[in-house]
Formats: C-alpha cells, structure tokens, sequence
C-alpha cells in the first residue's frame, strides 16, 4: 500500500528497489544503504556502548558520506576495541599512530583524539550517574513524537539543527564530549530513533 502510495505522489522523495518497497529516497540501490535503512536508521537505538558507537560513527562522518562509513564501519569496530570505552579511554600516543596507520578506518587525527577523550567523558558520566548514564541522557533530549500530518515528504523538508540537538550537543560538551555538534547530534537523533524522519510513503514510516 505504500509503494502505491509513493507511486501516486511524484514530489515524495522516496525510492522503489527491486523487491517493490518504496524507501527514503536518499537510500538508492545500494545493498548495505537497503539493510541499514530497513534494520537500524530510525529504530530506537539504546545502551551506552552502542550510543557510543553512533556517536563515534556520526563524528568520523562529518564532511564524508555515510555509506564511506558503514562500509569501514568493520574495520572501525576492530580499531576501538568493539567500543569498549574503558580499553578506549585508555588509548595512549602509540594506539594514535597505530590508527593513524590503519586503512580500515578514516585516518584523521582530531576525530581519533576525540573518540579517545569521549570514551573518558563516558566513564565519567557512568561513573557520575551509574550504568545507562549516557543513554539516560541521550534520551533526555528526544522530541515528542511529530504527528503523521507533518511527517516529511524529502529529507530537504527536515532542518539540519533543532532546538533539541543544539541542546544535546550543548549538555554533552558539557560533560566533555568533543566533535559532537549541533548537526551530529540531529544525525543521532534521525539514527538511533529518537526521531522519526522516514518520508512519507517510506514502508518503514510510522516504526513498520
């Protein structure tokens, strides 16, 4: 029914792979884009480590495409030690070069930096507030749900910053977050679930 849908309304950014499903256009053909979209982007994403994960993802993504990401994302995970933050936190100069040197991964420097200093920022946290620390917060921060008359019918609908990923952004630097800003935080929000951004027609709007 929504692939009907999607066919009957031109202006809907969406696409239609082979299987006959209309998606978020912004998904194309390609088989990981298809999985990721289908499995995880917009799904309610929960836990610290994982939390961690995505936000280490969404900074190394700034400036690149995210398929560029998924595809390292592998050899991202063998690098940060499955994002264990505590063997993170502890990464010294030579771990640096070690990732530095590893194709598996987008080399650059300040964002490797910054995962580091974010893995002693979440031991902090849990340390401050307990196990779930930074997933209660996170968590804090999401919109209450938008009603199915304003869903978006393009991602070019969507404004890249909202009031609540600025203020995320804000409270995680506060607790010592690095390359965490405003707009990442919104690609967290649209990721993890906090809010739903597929566009209309998409089969997966509306949690299907």
């Amino acid at each position: 029914m929504r692939t009907l849908l999607a066919r009957t309304l031109p202006d809907v950014d969406v696409t239609i792979a082979d299987d006959g499903l209309a998606r978020c256009g912004w998904v194309g053909r390609d088989p990981e884009y298809l999985r990721y979209h289908d499995e995880e982007w917009g799904r309610p994403l929960h836990g610290d480590r994982p939390l961690f994960e995505k936000i280490t993802l969404e900074a190394f993504q700034s400036g690149l495409s995210w398929i560029t990401i998924l595809r390292r994302r592998p050899g991202f995970r063998a690098a940060f030690a499955e994002f264990d933050p505590a063997v993170v936190a502890a990464f010294g100069d030579d771990d640096v070069e070690r990732l530095m040197a590893d194709a598996g991964i987008i080399r650059n420097r300040a964002k490797i930096d910054a995962t580091i200093a974010n893995a002693g920022a979440l031991l902090a946290l849990i340390d401050s507030d307990g196990p779930g620390a930074l997933d209660r917060l996170v968590w804090d921060f999401a919109p209450p749900p938008r009603p199915e008359t304003e869903r978006p019918r393009s991602l070019g609908d969507l404004a890249p910053i909202t009031p609540e990923s600025t203020a995320l952004s804000k409270e995680l630097k506060k607790r010592g977050f690095r390359f965490f800003g405003p707009t990442t935080a919104y690609a967290l929000m649209q990721s993890g679930g906090l809010v739903d951004d597929h566009v209309v027609g998409c089969f997966r709007a509306a949690g299907e």
